[in-house]
């Protein structure tokens, strides 16, 4: 005689339930075992993670080849004179026709070439960097209005077209400053549609519990890409450096398309897609009947699929047998929640202190961002390859601290308090770093990696954990609708700061590096200053718990 037992697969695991039907049965590989100990809404999560993780990737490696470019648009023309000098004396004392060397086109690519080369280089981060920051105001209102996978699709195919356009003026030898201005400003303007979007599928996904550290491997995103940037740009920034445009151009163009195909915006859009395709395999009729207190009971009756094993049909009800479904009240809204306006997104606690403590924390990450590779070529005397390679470094650092800033703020439920540590100990670094650059590559390695850290880990911080908790604080009554906006404001203050940044970076280096170094230790300074406010709150609070221990099933 066989016994049957009704198994719910909600509640075992699918090998367990295979297992206990047949006993007999080869033993599960443990791989298979861990792919099927997760369910569905898991896998979901993990293939949102991963994908926005690898769109903003694409953002930010097609940022970096401008920082790499810049010490081949100007080289040091001192050897190459002299050679020039050299290659003339040997022509007039050995053969009349060996060619001259033309220092003015083989040493730097005009109209860089000049002695105020750095203004020139500052002014294309500077407009490209003005433009993003205009633009951002405008991006996150924007988001909210339009489905989020084709403003993001948009986005990183025009990203691309602008990106592969700077790389063609090495090949049609352009050598207009309007031409390299403008499309800066053009890719700063469309770059805008990646944080937003990104941020808020990001924020749909997860929830409030363990969101630091979350984020804070998320976030790394943004170090994953400088460096492959890097990398990709100084592969052919010696022979040429077109293709340090092109390529990334091409891979974030690539990832537009498959944003289009594959990003989910939020959980309901699969709960409606389900929805629709339910019960494939058996026709589900209702029928009802008064019940108790003139209420009426509805019952759901199955009618069995012929092509169905003799098994399933036995843990399915009869046709005969009637399921109670239980009552469920269903209440809609006449109308969906608004999107916030810009003055209401200003008015939640926290919001104006975060985005300009961000504006003086991204000014100093976005002058390394820019100009760091030509500042190891001065300072280290290396090539434009080996001083790209030798940034990453700076990334690689950034990674680690952004983590620890998630993990500790998650720790002690203080997010303020984390960063202002932070810039505490990051603007002494800054001094140091200026001072051990010039004793050796050994020294220069492990200051990178500490700077990176303590510069990038409140950068990281305040544009995830931190954006995504103001976009869904409390005031907002569970609107949704803000974190697009708020994100928006936050960064795009932010990005103020990364426009001034290398602006200024190139005004002062022509008085030396020294003065770059104290508006970065100032900037660090003012950013910690404008955090007191928050910090003095968090400690006088008495209520320390985790923010992890907060509504951990929000999804």
């Amino acid at each position: 005689m066989r016994t049957f037992v009704m198994l719910h697969s909600h509640q075992l695991p699918v090998a367990v339930i295979i297992h206990y039907l047949h006993p007999n049965m080869a033993s599960v590989p443990p791989g298979v075992l861990l792919l099927v100990s997760f369910n569905r809404d898991q896998w979901y999560k993990a293939l949102t993670f991963i994908l926005t993780f690898l769109l903003y990737t694409s953002f930010h490696l097609s940022r970096k080849p401008i920082s790499i470019v810049k010490s081949e648009l100007h080289k040091n023309c001192s050897s190459f004179s002299e050679l020039a000098t050299i290659a003339s004396s040997n022509s007039r004392n050995q053969q009349p026709s060996l060619p001259s060397l033309h220092t003015d086109i083989d040493c730097s690519w005009k109209p860089f070439d000049k002695s105020n080369y750095k203004q020139l280089l500052g002014a294309m981060d500077y407009s490209f960097l003005c433009a993003y920051a205009v633009g951002m105001y405008l991006s996150g209102i924007i988001g909210e209005r339009l489905p989020i996978r084709l403003y993001l699709t948009v986005g990183m195919l025009t990203s691309g077209l602008f990106t592969c356009l700077f790389g063609l003026g090495y090949f049609y030898n352009i050598h207009s400053l309007g031409f390299y201005i403008f499309v800066q400003v053009a890719n700063g303007l469309v770059q805008t549609t990646g944080w937003p979007s990104v941020v808020t599928c990001i924020g749909n996904w997860f929830g409030k519990g363990r969101r630091g550290l979350i984020m804070g491997l998320w976030n790394s995103h943004t170090s994953v890409g400088n460096i492959l940037g890097s990398l990709i740009a100084g592969y052919w920034v010696s022979s040429n450096w077109g293709l340090s445009f092109i390529v990334p151009g091409l891979i974030i163009a690539v990832m537009g398309v498959i944003c289009f195909l594959f990003l989910i915006e939020h959980p309901n859009d699969l709960k409606s897609m389900y929805a629709q395709n339910s019960s494939p395999g058996k026709s589900v009729s209702t029928k009802s009947w008064k019940g108790v207190n003139g209420h009426t009971e509805v019952y759901l009756q199955y009618k069995e699929n012929n092509s169905q094993s003799n098994d399933t049909q036995l843990l399915l009800p009869r046709d005969s047998v009637c399921v109670p479904v239980q009552p469920v009240v269903v209440v809609k809204s006449e109308s969906e929640p608004s999107a916030i306006s810009f003055m209401g997104a200003l008015r939640i606690p926290g919001v104006i202190e975060f985005s300009l403590c961000l504006l003086f924390a991204k000014l100093v990450s976005y002058t390394f961002l820019f100009w760091l590779p030509l500042y190891i070529t001065k300072a280290a005397h290396l090539d434009a390859k080996k001083a790209g390679d030798l940034s990453t470094l700076f990334d690689v650092g950034g990674i680690v601290g952004g983590i620890l800033a998630g993990v500790i703020s998650d720790k002690l439920g203080k997010r303020a308090t984390t960063c202002a540590v932070m810039l505490l100990l990051a603007a002494p670094t800054l001094y140091g770093f200026s001072m051990i650059s010039e004793f050796g590559l050994g020294p220069t390695i492990g200051m990178l990696l500490v700077c990176g850290g303590l510069v990038n880990g409140p950068y990281a911080l305040i544009t995830t954990a931190v954006s995504a908790d103001l976009g869904t604080h409390k005031s907002l009554k569970g609107n949704a609708r803000a974190l697009s906006t708020v994100t928006a404001i936050i960064d795009g203050t932010g990005s103020v700061g990364a426009a001034l940044g290398p602006l200024l970076a190139g005004l002062l280096s022509a008085g030396g590096w020294d003065q770059v170094f104290y508006m970065l230790m100032t900037a660090d300074f003012l950013a910690l200053l404008l955090l007191l406010r928050l910090v003095t709150k968090e400690v006088s609070s008495s209520k320390s718990r985790p923010i992890s221990a907060v509504e951990l099933k929000e999804h």
